[in-house]
């Protein structure tokens, strides 16, 4: 769609220029659902057997369920090779292959809406999960009335009226749901935003939540006098941190006790021995400190403040030197030795050593899968890019010759078709099954051209720029 010059649009038409912007981007996200459709009823055969119907091997494919009840299965195979081609994670297109079936399949009168641009992709999608642990059977009564709602009603009250359909679906099994929701207890932290800053995201019991609450309210309040520049969030937000230093917050704590404040029924409830208190108050609370490793990479000329520029954090991202004191600050420091790497480590055993591993993993930096989104764990196998030959020639085990990749796609990699080359250090040419080529390194993300890839492939040698370059998500 071109609008032509945006400059020559009056209030009018630059409103209607808005609504034709808006089909047009639903349009396309419709077209990717159906391309992502087309592709599960080309790998919906069973791959155990062969047009007669005969069993055959299938070296570990097979038919899964990716969405509800009543939906087609597909083969599991078949999920890497089309989220390559989104250049999407496979997890995330899984899931977009999952919310198609179901619209299609499960909820034909809310894909109606969706086909005829009458509503917002995501909002459907967003119904297609909430409602695919319903039975066939049931899930009726949701598409009635979200088809009936979707598109006047605001995505909020279109969702809130989903999760109340699925409740009066099956009322029983949401009552599961909620004796259920007791082992759904977790503690995770979000990925670092562009200032270094990541969210906590807790689900506990309401008791547990209201206890960590009042701790963080009373240290804020004990922290006001000693930071009187920070508002009411970024106290509370200093008090937290300290939960995770508990001897500071002890001494915290006790700093705001006075001899002569009378006991009440929520001091009884926490109450200790006096003279475990007294020994508390004689240990050095910096032999109570919890251990972690971090990893720190820091160019030596940034680090002595002769240029410009950011050390990388795993599991933080990218963070200003300056910003290492205050991430550092409360930890004793233990420099490990720099690894050099440049150096060209090669061993015979097809094992991995943990030395080699940790030169392959501060290369790469992540899951060199194309288009992965593994680079914030390091819970990945070890991959010989060049399948490990027991006859072959020694050193086959080196920089030269080993990925990080995460299990799914180590699985792929080894059993579904796909093909790769290290072409370079840390640098990774992709062959898929239908024969496209991606080149993974620490460059902006292309897709590679027959050509040039080709002669990469068989010369062993450093892809040219002119292949174009593609890297995992970071």
């Amino acid at each position: 769609m071109d609008l032509g010059p945006m400059d020559d649009l009056d209030a009018a038409s630059t409103l209607a220029a808005a609504s034709c912007a808006t089909k047009a981007r639903r349009a396309a996200e419709v077209q990717d659902l159906l391309v992502i459709s087309h592709w599960a009823a080309l790998h919906g055969s069973d791959p155990r057997r062969g047009p007669g119907g005969e069993r055959i091997e299938s070296f570990g494919n097979r038919l899964i369920d990716v969405g509800g009840d009543g939906t087609p299965l597909v083969q599991e195979f078949c999920l890497g090779e089309l989220a390559i081609a989104r250049e999407t994670g496979a997890v995330a297109t899984g899931r977009a292959m999952a919310d198609v079936l179901d619209l299609e399949h499960r909820l034909p009168q809310v894909w109606r809406r969706v086909l005829d641009l009458e509503c917002e992709v995501w909002v459907a999608r967003k119904v297609a999960t909430i409602s695919r642990s319903l039975r066939r059977e049931q899930v009726g009564l949701v598409d009635d009335a979200v088809a009936a709602a979707i598109g006047g009603e605001t995505p909020g009250r279109v969702i809130s009226l989903a999760e109340a359909k699925v409740i009066e679906a099956d009322p029983h099994a949401h009552s599961q749901r909620i004796a259920d929701a007791e082992q759904r207890k977790f503690v995770r932290l979000s990925r670092a935003d562009a200032n270094g800053l990541k969210t906590v995201v807790a689900r506990v019991t309401a008791g547990d939540a209201a206890w960590v609450d009042a701790t963080v309210e009373r240290a804020a309040d004990l922290l006001a006098p000693q930071h009187p520049d920070l508002h009411r969030d970024e106290l509370r937000a200093k008090a937290f941190g300290l939960l995770a230093r508990p001897t500071e917050l002890l001494e915290l704590l006790l700093s705001g006790v006075e001899e002569s404040e009378p006991p009440d029924d929520l001091c009884r409830a926490l109450a200790f021995p006096a003279d475990l208190l007294d020994s508390l108050r004689s240990v050095d609370p910096a032999r109570l400190r919890p251990r972690a490793n971090l990893y720190v990479h820091l160019h030596e000329a940034v680090g002595a403040g002769i240029v410009p520029g950011v050390a990388r954090v795993e599991d933080a991202g990218p963070l200003l030197p300056s910003q290492l004191t205050e991430l550092l600050g409360n930890a004793f420091v233990n420099v490990q030795p720099v690894i050099d790497l440049n150096d060209d480590v090669q061993v015979s055993a097809y094992e991995h050593p943990e030395a080699l591993k940790e030169r392959t993993w501060l290369g790469s930096r992540g899951d060199v899968f194309p288009f992965s989104t593994g680079s914030q764990t390091r819970k990945v196998d070890f991959d010989h890019p060049v399948p490990f030959d027991p006859l072959g020639r020694p050193g086959q085990t080196g920089t030269h010759n080993s990925g990080p990749l995460r299990r799914r796609h180590h699985r792929w990699k080894t059993l579904a078709g796909y093909q790769a080359r290290q072409v370079g250090p840390a640098a990774y040419l992709w062959r898929t099954p239908h024969g496209r080529y991606y080149l993974v390194d620490s460059l902006a993300p292309s897709k590679s051209t027959p050509r040039r890839a080709t002669s990469s492939w068989t010369g062993r040698k450093r892809a040219s720029p002119a292949c174009g370059r593609l890297s995992p998500q970071r």
